[in-house]
Order: C-alpha cells, then sequence, then structure tokens
C-alpha cells in the first residue's frame, strides 16, 4: 500500500469521513457532469475546468464541456447538488453558443466561475464567450433564482470592443449582511458582486466591473491606479466589505494582490505576494501557476499555487500557500507537506477550498490538486488526482489521499498549450465535508476520442488529522530556476 492510499502511521489518528477505499483503488466517485455536444468542430466527450461555490445545502459547480483546440469549449456545463452533495442534476448554461440548439448567438464558452448572490437568492455563473477562432470576446453573467436548478438567458457583464481580448474572468459576492469591525451595523454593501479579467488586448490589463441588482447589470470596467496588468485574479470578500483580489502577473512569474475599499469604484495598485517558481509539468501537460484563492469567516485570504522553491533543482512542484489579513501584507510561502521533498512527485493545478464557517487556528481547508508520481515522466505520463486537509489555518496537515487513481495524459483533450484538464479546479466545503470535483480520463467508447468526465469522491471528504508538517517549509531553501514565459499570456 502506497502513502497516498493509507493512513499514515505514528501519527494523530486520521478518519476519512468517505465510503472506505481498498488499498489498490482510489476512493469512490460519483460521475457528476458528462458533455452533451455534438458539434464536429470540437473534442468530445470532454469536461475540463471545473469551478465551484457552496451555500447552505446547495452546491453549484460548472466546467467547459467540449474542448476546442484553439481556445474555448462548445459550452458551459453545470451540476447542482441541494441535499450537501448526495445527488446531482447537471444541465448546459443557455444562451451561450450555437451547439446542439443552445440559443446563443458564440461559437465558444470558457472559463465558468461560480457565485451566489445571499442577498437577492440568486446563483451567478461568470463565462467567457467567443467568435470562431476564439475572437471577439465577450464576458456573460448566466443568473439562476431557483436554487441553481436552472439558468436563464445570460446578461453581459463586459461586451467585445475592438481591440479587446479579455480572458480569466473570476466572480464573487459580498454576502455579509453586517460589517466586521469597530463601526459593525449593516453592510451596505450587502449584495453587490465583483467581476474580474484581464485584456490581453491591453498586456493583460486587470479590469473589474460590479453589480449591484444581483447580477442584472454591471457597471463599466475599472482597472487599477495603476493600469496594472495580470491573469488569474480571484475576487474575495472580507467581513468588512473590502475586496481582495490574489492574482498572477502577466507572465504567472508572480503573484500579486490588489483590492477596493469602496464597492469597486477605484482599485488599488497590486502588491507582490510572492516570486514563482515553477518546474513545467512533463508530458506536454498544460498547466502554469495561476493562483487558487479562498477566504476564512474572519477574513483571512489564502492564496495558493505551484512552486519549486522548495526542490533541489527545482525539478517538481509542491503546491505552497501564502496568507493576508489585510490583503497588503503576505507570509512569506509555505509548502503544503503532500510529499517529501526528495520525492518524485510532481504536483500542479489546485483547487483550494477554505470551510466558510471556519477561521483563524481553527480554519479548515482543503485542497485538491494534480500530480505525476514521477515528475521525469516523459511521453508516458500519466495522471493522478489527491487531497489533503489542514483543520489549522495550514499549521499542519492530514496525509494525502488519492482520489484518482492514474489515467494516460491522452485521454485528456489536446490544446495548442497541450493536454488539459483544466487550467484550474476547485474545492467548495458543505456541511462540514469538502467537494472537489475532477475531470477523470477513462477508456472512450467506440468511436470517441476521450472519455472525460466530472466526478466528486462520493459524499465529500473531511480528515480529523492533525500532526503531518514539513521540516523545509523554510521559502529562502534553495531551488533552481524559475520558469520564465516572456509577455503576456492568455489561458482561455
Amino acid at each position: 500500500m502506497t502513502r497516498r492510499l493509507q493512513i499514515v502511521a505514528g501519527l494523530t489518528m486520521v478518519v476519512w469521513l468517505t465510503l472506505a477505499a481498498s488499498a489498490s483503488a482510489a476512493v469512490p466517485r460519483t460521475l457528476i457532469a458528462t458533455d452533451p455536444f455534438t458539434n464536429a468542430s470540437s473534442q468530445h466527450a470532454t469536461i475540463v475546468e471545473p469551478d465551484t461555490f457552496a451555500f447552505g445545502s446547495t452546491i453549484v459547480a460548472a466546467a467547459q464541456s467540449g474542448r476546442f483546440f484553439s481556445g474555448g469549449a462548445s459550452g458551459v456545463r453545470y451540476t447542482t447538488s441541494t441535499d450537501g452533495g448526495a445527488t446531482w442534476t447537471q444541465g448546459t448554461l443557455p444562451g451561450l453558443t450555437v451547439h446542439n440548439g443552445n440559443g446563443g448567438i458564440y461559437e465558444r464558452a470558457t472559463d465558468p466561475a461560480v457565485a451566489y448572490d445571499a442577498q437577492d437568492g440568486v446563483w451567478l455563473v461568470s463565462s467567457l464567450v467567443l467568435m470562431p477562432g476564439a475572437t471577439q470576446p465577450a464576458i456573460l453573467t448566466s443568473r439562476s433564482t431557483d436554487g441553481g436548478l436552472t439558468f436563464g438567458a445570460p446578461v453581459v457583464t463586459a461586451p467585445f470592443l475592438p481591440g479587446t481580448s479579455y480572458d480569466k474572468n473570476w466572480i464573487v459576492c459580498d454576502n455579509h449582511a453586517t460589517l466586521a469591525g469597530p463601526r459593525g451595523g449593516p453592510n451596505p454593501k450587502y449584495g453587490n458582486c465583483y467581476t474580474t479579467w484581464d485584456d490581453n488586448g491591453m498586456g493583460n490589463r486587470l479590469l473589474n466591473s460590479t453589480s449591484t441588482d444581483g447580477g442584472l447589470t454591471w457597471g463599466p470596467p475599472v482597472p487599477t491606479v495603476n493600469l496594472a496588468t495580470g491573469l488569474g485574479g480571484q475576487p474575495l470578500v472580507q467581513p468588512t466589505g473590502t475586496v481582495v483580489v490574489p492574482s498572477g502577473n502577466a507572465n504567472l512569474t508572480q503573484i500579486i494582490a490588489f483590492q477596493s475599499t469602496n464597492a469597486g469604484a477605484t482599485w488599488t495598485a497590486p502588491v507582490l505576494v510572492a516570486n514563482v517558481q515553477i518546474h513545467d509539468p512533463a508530458g506536454n501537460l498544460r498547466a502554469g501557476a495561476l493562483p487558487s484563492a479562498e477566504i476564512d469567516a474572519a477574513g483571512k485570504v489564502y492564496v495558493s499555487w505551484p512552486d519549486c522553491r522548495f526542490r533541489p533543482g527545482c525539478t517538481s512542484n509542491d503546491i505552497v500557500f501564502s496568507t493576508s489579513t489585510n490583503g497588503t501584507t503576505w507570509t512569506a510561502p509555505a509548502r503544503v507537506p503532500i510529499d517529501p521533498t526528495t520525492s518524485t512527485v510532481d504536483h500542479f493545478i489546485p483547487g483550494l477550498g477554505v470551510d466558510p464557517s471556519t477561521s483563524g487556528a481553527g480554519a479548515k481547508l482543503g485542497l485538491t490538486y494534480y500530480y505525476y508520481s514521477n515528475t521525469a515522466c516523459g511521453g508516458a505520463c500519466a495522471l493522478e488526482a489527491g487531497y489533503i486537509q489542514s483543520n489549522d489555518g495550514g499549521a499542519t496537515w492530514s496525509s494525502a489521499l488519492q482520489i484518482v487513481a492514474p489515467f494516460p495524459l491522452t485521454q485528456a483533450p489536446d490544446t495548442s498549450q497541450g493536454r488539459m484538464v483544466g487550467d484550474y479546479i476547485s474545492t467548495s466545503w458543505l456541511g462540514g465535508k469538502a467537494f472537489g470535483p475532477v475531470p477523470v480520463g477513462k477508456a472512450p467508447s467506440r468511436g470517441m476520442a476521450f472519455s472525460l468526465g466530472l466526478e466528486v469522491p462520493t459524499g465529500g471528504l473531511f480528515s480529523t488529522s492533525r500532526g503531518l508538517t514539513s521540516i523545509d517549509d523554510v521559502a529562502g531553501a534553495p531551488s533552481g530556476a524559475a520558469s520564465t514565459a516572456p509577455g503576456a499570456i492568455t489561458r482561455r
């Protein structure tokens, strides 16, 4: 039995609340979304790049469905559980694309991100839509008023304008009815929703828009005060109403963060969270240093990304994270101790989730991620997925759990930037358990090139473990040279 499939001996006892897994198999999973599209211009059956959000007893996930080689997908597939993750209902966001009678005018949709507006009781999915050839992008927001079971026609968040080239949109809503801190009282920003994206046509300039009516209408795009550039910004709202946006810089060689204290009217210049040192995974896998960010109940922000700084010679990546309580000062990157730094394991594409009912030293963090068991897998790479948890704000971690056994990288769709399961994945907490849906490849049916569906650990995951720490998680540990991609890039 490998370390990934067992509870590590000698540590505090770990209890994994999921159906029992055998020594030779990954944990039981439930298939929650598949690709229904049939257009010949994209790759079927493929589901990639899921995001999730949970509120109350409901969790909604959205993902690209039917991936195009040159960017985007045939549509956005969503899947919803209203009973704490026990059962799931899937559908396709209407009005986005022309495929399968979807009712839209666009050829492609991509980059789905999910949010919930508690004031208005509305579920929101932000999507980037593209015309043929991945041109003329616009950002649309789909709304559900029946608990995420059905979505209506989308509204425009950011229309296409000549010269624009939008990318990597993300959405969040302020669900704090009252303000924290000395001012207290009702929160005037309660119900505000914020979308962040970048414009590659302007060097990946970071832009932000605000809605005050449940996503029905959106304000004009607002840049940071210094016209900063970046990629993959993920807005988060603190209990004070401050919006903090961790992001990559334009070429993903740094993690940065900026914020707004006035409901999105203005946005500060970014501060540096950390320089990125990344090992490019083998097998022509599409896996950059996009951040995955979350927030606890007290407003502490966590941002994670793949990084090789703790590995001698930068030969493989760990998942590292930094935290901030104010969005301006950040801790030195710490390593999530999934494997020893002497191992051959390469970790990437993190999806970090924080239990929103917890905070501080009691904050529960769940991290879903992909990995190669051997970083030098060359042309025979097999993807696996794992999960690890902290019950004390990242001070200690449980043992790592394999949730997906190896499947050939060739079972993931191909893109102009490599084989793809997603530029990002996501983990959300619901009822005290973590749900991290991941695309999983299987041998395709006759006549099909792929069989990649969206699966989630059945019933969610939770560990009682504390105590697994890293003895070499000092940010200044030796490492090799960082990967430096020149110029601004796109990740559609």
